[in-house]
């Protein structure tokens, strides 16, 4: 028996493979270590050759208008760009051959170019580009390649030989894309191929019957090695695919940060991931190897002993519930729609009859229940095509009005989830669909084959990464939670929640399967981001040499431009500019995490719309931190109101200045002296009347007022002032001291009197009845608020619920350590309600 018949190796090398003399030395090792037995090696035209010379043909049809200089000896110009590429080739000839071998290589080449100058010509002189010629001119690209590395080859000391894939592989006549006559081939490969030596072939070519030159469509390389496989039956083993990534990945890795190799996956399941855009495989290449029950083995040419795929009959069940994520990154959705579908027997067949007469392919259907409408996936450049095929089909329902106009939606991608455990796992869709709107990507069209193993949906082209992220995340990162976190302002809280996160991120990440990504950053001055993570330990100094100047609005723009999954949005400024942001943040389904009070005691008007935009859409605005640090008052107040109790009042401390200054002012030390102590701890601010004007505390009062439903403004917030009128009309801080020291003995005397009753003075907040305002008020021993110590906050609330024995919330209320752990935690929030 001939050898073949017992093992013949068929590899295929696409055009990055011989894309260069470094890689093609890389093809020569791998072919050299299948040893001494008979092998098939097709491969592609030198990357980029290809599209050139479809420029050159089309060039030449519309005018020629781009033409090289007469070359020697010639008449007229040269279509661009075929003297670039006849010196790529002759440069690639030179680089490993020499002497005769050389000069026989360069002939040939030069014998080809002529050829090629010459259709290409005549393509411009008839201005008529007909698929048959440009079959001609295209299958050059893979004929030279295969010429030229058959020499090499040769010149390295491998027995091989230049196989004319056209003498071999035989076609029908549809140019462009030929459908290969299976039969025909198998035999005619089996009669040529039975030298034990290394045929070296041209993918992407074939020919008809009587001999015109035709292509088997793009990416026909990899379909022209699996008839060559599938010709030898038994006697291959596996179908290898050389290619420039580590086999099939779980997504495309350009896009999806994280995508792995996928060690294995049965025919189907590879079937669904080329058909809807894996880079590594041409969708109709499984067939041929399918049917003989050849595995497909995607390797590395760069990398050949690194991770591979392996396609296979008896590939096991995935270890994750979906087995990988494809896409196809431009398409168009016509829809069909009006009153004549509904119950009409037979209107599917005649609208897809007139797509097929045009020669439209359809990528994805999918038709509403109603039968209403129906929707189709084309490619971009069969978009007008198929509305005209509607329109003529339909003219008549078109006229009567049962039949909308069909149009064209432009600028679409689809996503698919592939993966056979889907057929008998519930809950997949629900966790693909929740992904991609916990992200803000917008829907358009869903479908599902009726094997089960794919879940498509149209998503605007715009917002492809981020649903592929998302999804590639809900279902590959064992269960990893990360945030994409932009944050803004590097002050005292900023600064601190900075070296908490960077403190937590390993504990978070290794026990909590969380992950805190820092994507962008921004103090006052300059801003900087890396949709890849900033360096937590070095963010701030990265910050100030890498940075550019801050812009809010640029800022917002780049956060929202980068497209990442999962992104939330911190500010820990006092900007009420920042604030007036958060309604464009959280419009990008963004969520926004703050100890920022401007938004929520600013216009009622807005703070109703971000907050009842946060709770209509679900995209989280959470502002915990806004009153009383990392105390839980706004979650508890939300709880309350969730499990139908009602609010009756709140009385409360907000203030962690005021909560000291008045917990000290026991008698002995003057009021003054009190202040002064308090500014010298660092409890105030460098100005204490911006604590002393009890503005802050204003503040929190509303917010917790807004929070019972209360439609206050600022304006209708009562505040007793706790120090005189004078003291801030004072020039210096100084000065104000000196107006203080004047008012001390009318505090001394409200205290001692006070005291006399038992009672001790404290500021508090009141919301009650519709109403919020701020007193100073002498307490009893039994009241709550004299159990503060301290700067030490406080929170009262009595509800129907909580009557007789209201809830009490207590502990400390400022200080940067608090309430950087407050928005911390929101951040951690987050992230814990991704699936």
């Amino acid at each position: 028996p001939l050898r073949y018949t017992a093992f013949m190796h068929i590899l295929k090398f696409g055009g990055t493979s011989v894309g260069s003399p470094q890689a093609i030395e890389q093809v020569v090792e791998i072919v050299r270590a299948k040893g001494t037995e008979p092998c098939v090696v097709v491969v592609s035209a030198f990357s980029g050759v290809t599209d050139a010379l479809i420029e050159a043909a089309v060039d030449s049809e519309q005018g020629g208008d781009r033409q090289e200089l007469p070359a020697a000896g010639s008449l007229s110009p040269i279509p661009y760009p075929l003297p670039s590429l006849k010196t790529r080739h002759e440069e690639c000839a030179r680089y490993f051959l020499t002497g005769e071998r050389l000069d026989a290589a360069l002939a040939e080449i030069g014998a080809a170019f002529a050829e090629l100058e010459s259709l290409v010509k005549s393509v411009a002189i008839l201005k008529a580009l007909p698929p048959r010629t440009l079959d001609m001119i295209m299958s050059f690209g893979e004929r030279l390649s295969a010429f030229i590395i058959a020499q090499i080859f040769r010149a390295k000391g491998l027995n091989a030989e230049y196989l004319d894939s056209r003498d071999v592989i035989k076609t029908d006549t549809s140019f462009g894309a030929a459908k290969v006559l299976r039969e025909q081939t198998y035999s005619k490969i089996k009669d040529t191929c039975k030298k034990n030596v290394i045929y070296v072939a041209g993918g992407f070519i074939g020919s008809t019957e009587n001999g015109e030159t035709t292509t088997l469509g793009r990416g026909g390389s990899d379909l022209s090695a699996a008839v060559y496989a599938a010709a030898f039956g038994r006697g291959t083993d596996v179908l290898e695919i050389w290619t420039d990534v580590n086999g099939v990945l779980s997504a495309d890795p350009k896009i999806v940060h994280g995508a792995f190799t996928i060690k294995e996956m049965p025919y189907i399941e590879a079937m669904e991931m080329s058909h809807f855009g894996a880079k590594v495989l041409h969708p109709p290449t499984i067939q041929p190897v399918l049917e003989k029950n050849i595995p497909i083995r995607i390797l590395n040419t760069f990398d050949p002993a690194g991770a591979s795929t392996l396609i296979h009959s008896g590939a096991s069940e995935s270890d994750t519930l979906v087995r990988g994520i494809s896409s196809i990154s431009d398409v168009s959705i016509i829809r069909v729609q009006g009153t004549g579908l509904s119950g009409a027997t037979g209107f599917a067949s005649r609208l897809f009859g007139a797509l097929a007469r045009r020669g439209v392919s359809l990528i994805l259907i999918t038709q509403a229940s109603s039968e209403y409408s129906i929707c189709f996936a084309v490619k971009p450049e069969d978009a007008e095509n198929a509305v005209q095929a509607i329109k003529e089909d339909f003219r008549i329902e078109l006229k009567e009005g049962s039949l909308e106009e069909p149009e064209a939606e432009n600028g679409l991608s689809i996503i698919a989830v592939v993966g056979s455990r889907m057929k008998h796992t519930a809950g997949i869709a629900g966790r693909v669909f929740h992904a991609l709107g916990r992200s803000g990507v917008n829907v358009i069209a869903i479908a599902q084959g009726s094997s089960e193993i794919n879940i498509s949906a149209v998503v605007p082209k715009t917002e492809r990464s981020k649903a592929m992220n998302a999804i590639h995340e809900a279902f590959f990162l064992s269960g990893v939670r990360s945030v994409n976190l932009f944050l803004v302002g590097l002050g005292l809280i900023g600064g601190t929640l900075l070296e908490q996160i960077t403190a937590q991120s390993t504990l978070l990440a290794d026990k909590y399967k969380i992950r805190v990504r820092l994507a962008g950053l921004a103090n006052s001055r300059k801003m900087i981001f890396d949709e890849n993570g900033i360096d937590l330990i070095n963010a701030k100094s990265i910050l100030e040499i890498k940075g550019e100047p801050y812009q809010l609005k640029t800022y917002i723009s780049k956060m929202k431009s980068y497209n990442l999954p999962n992104i939330a949005f911190c500010d820990c400024t006092a900007s009420e500019d920042v604030a007036l942001m958060y309604k464009e943040i959280l419009h990008a389904h963004i969520p926004v995490v703050t100890p920022n009070k401007k938004a929520n005691s600013g216009a009622l008007a807005y703070y109703n719309e971000i907050t009842g935009f946060s709770r209509d859409k679900g995209i989280p605005y959470l502002y915990e931190v806004t009153v009383c640090a990392g105390l839980p008052v706004i979650s508890s107040l939300r709880d309350l109101y969730l499990s139908g109790d009602r609010v009756l009042k709140i009385e409360a401390v907000l203030s962690g200045t005021l909560s000291f200054i008045f917990n000290s002012f026991t008698g002995g030390t003057a009021f003054s002296a009190l202040v002064r102590d308090a500014k010298a701890k660092g409890y105030t601010e460098p100005d204490p009347r911006d604590d002393l004007n009890a503005m802050d505390a204003a503040r929190k009062a509303l917010i917790l007022a807004r929070e019972c439903g209360m439609p206050l403004e600022f304006s209708q917030v009562k505040i007793e002032p706790i120090v005189p009128e004078a003291c801030f009309k004072a020039a210096s801080v100084e000065a104000f001291f000196a107006e203080l020291e004047k008012s001390d003995a009318g505090y001394e005397r409200r205290r001692a009197a006070a005291a006399q009753e038992g009672k001790a003075l404290r500021y508090i907040a009141t919301v009650e009845a519709g109403k919020a305002s701020l007193s100073l008020r002498a307490e009893p021993p039994d009241s709550p608020f004299r159990s503060l110590r301290d700067a030490d906050n406080i929170v009262v609330i009595t509800s129907e619920r909580y009557n007789k024995l209201p809830m009490v919330i207590k502990g400390p209320g400022a200080g940067a350590q608090v309430t950087a752990g407050g928005v911390f935690a929101d951040i951690v929030r987050i992230a814990r309600t991704l699936v």
